[in-house]
């Protein structure tokens, strides 16, 4: 008699057999004790950031790094080694954690922030106040209290986007905060996926932002090989990674993207995929179909995040694919009428469509055409069937798609 393949997997589950010892080890709020390829950069951070064991406040620093790199790790085992040496002094330090690209305003930044430095309820309400007065108790909050803070603003870049959106140019008020502050301090730190990040910044900011910086460099295939087998070490049973697949999920990583997040993930959905097959070891298929896997739920969860006018002009550069930003105005107007949705301005349309090209979903080609000048073609990087997946759940858009 066959048995329930239900049963089978709630059985193996309760008997402990598992690919795994320790999964935590793949997440990637994981901090290992040693971060291989990196003690340059940790230097360089601990560094910059000696000022605080002296009871004095460091400038403010800036790190750079394509994703996975290593940066928000080695920054957070800085600051979480110099805290525990200061947590006894009368120089305590609080720091502040914040990713830009999980917050859609910058109100929620701020609130964030403000929340982690006791800030709750009606002090710091999630709504009505302006950007002004959340900034200004923030700043209160500080020199009443007389903390030494460290603002720690990851994917920084992202944060500039909120500024534009918002009108509000926080990065100024908080490069400038201790000329305001009487007492207690704050050291902000940044950290960028892109390198062009500073090209977009106010001046002003740059000259008081940017005054330490630090750039991450690609790991390379080797580099990203012996993280892993540190990684599997720890989180898989022995002999569960066939060597094969070890080989194939590093080449993929460091030749595409020198990733050891992206390298460490694909090894854990791999890994998963391995388990739920009832398979004895993660083998290199495991490794493909985990990749596929992972580049299609990026898309989707990229594609779903975006708000309803930036999915209308993605349907538009589909079905109008090829065409000039004038001709994809045209469609998406098409798509608002049919939605019953009111048309943003073509300008806004023109922004939007090179804000979507930055992340990579479509694309933008210059084309020459003599004596008319010049113009600009844009095509989707994806497939459409994957565009269409994502939309259908949209109950504005499943007319559409």
């Amino acid at each position: 008699m066959t048995k329930d393949p239900i049963d089978k997997l709630l059985d193996d589950a309760q008997s402990g057999k598992s690919l795994f010892q320790n999964r935590e080890v793949l997440h990637y709020s994981f901090i290992p004790n040693i971060i291989l390829h990196r003690e340059d950069e940790q230097k360089k951070v601990t560094q910059s950031l000696l000022p605080l064991l002296k009871k004095s406040r460091p400038s403010n620093l800036l790190v750079y790094g394509k994703p996975g790199v290593g940066k928000t790790l080695v920054v957070k085992k800085v600051l979480d080694k110099i805290q525990e040496r200061v947590k006894d002094n009368s120089f305590p330090i609080h720091l502040l954690y914040a990713n830009s690209k999980e917050e859609t305003t910058l109100y929620g930044l701020l609130v964030k922030l403000g929340g982690q430095l006791g800030l709750k309820g009606k002090q710091l309400p999630s709504t009505g106040l302006s950007i002004s007065e959340v900034f200004n108790r923030i700043i209160a909050k500080i020199e009443e209290d007389e903390l030494n803070t460290v603002f720690v603003v990851d994917e920084i870049d992202f944060l500039a986007e909120l500024i534009s959106k918002s009108g509000k140019d926080i990065l100024y008020s908080l490069t400038r905060a201790n000329e305001r502050l009487k007492k207690g301090t704050l050291t902000l730190i940044g950290i960028s996926n892109d390198l062009t990040f500073k090209e977009r910044l106010d001046p002003r900011v740059l000259s008081s932002m940017s005054e330490e910086e630090i750039v991450f460099t690609n790991y390379t295939v080797e580099q990203i090989k012996e993280i892993l087998e540190e990684r599997i070490k720890v989180a898989f049973i022995p002999n569960s990674v066939e060597a094969a697949a070890l080989n194939l999920c590093s080449a993929m990583s460091g030749q595409e993207h020198g990733d050891a997040r992206r390298a460490i993930d694909l090894l854990r959905v791999a890994g998963e995929m391995a388990e739920r097959e009832q398979s004895d070891t993660v083998k290199e298929d495991h490794i493909r179909r985990a990749s596929l896997k992972m580049e299609e739920d990026k898309e989707t969860t990229a594609l779903n995040s975006y708000p309803l006018h930036e999915k209308l002009l993605i349907l538009a550069v589909m079905k109008a694919g090829g065409n000039t930003t004038g001709e994809i105005y045209q469609s998406y107007k098409n798509l608002c009428k049919i939605t019953r949705q009111k048309e943003l301005t073509q300008r806004r349309i023109t922004q939007m469509l090179s804000e979507i090209e930055m992340t990579g979903l479509i694309t933008g080609k210059i084309i020459h055409q003599g004596m008319h000048g010049r113009t600009k073609k844009f095509n989707l990087t994806l497939n459409a069937d994957t565009v269409k997946k994502a939309f259908k759940e949209d109950l504005t858009l499943e007319d559409l798609v």
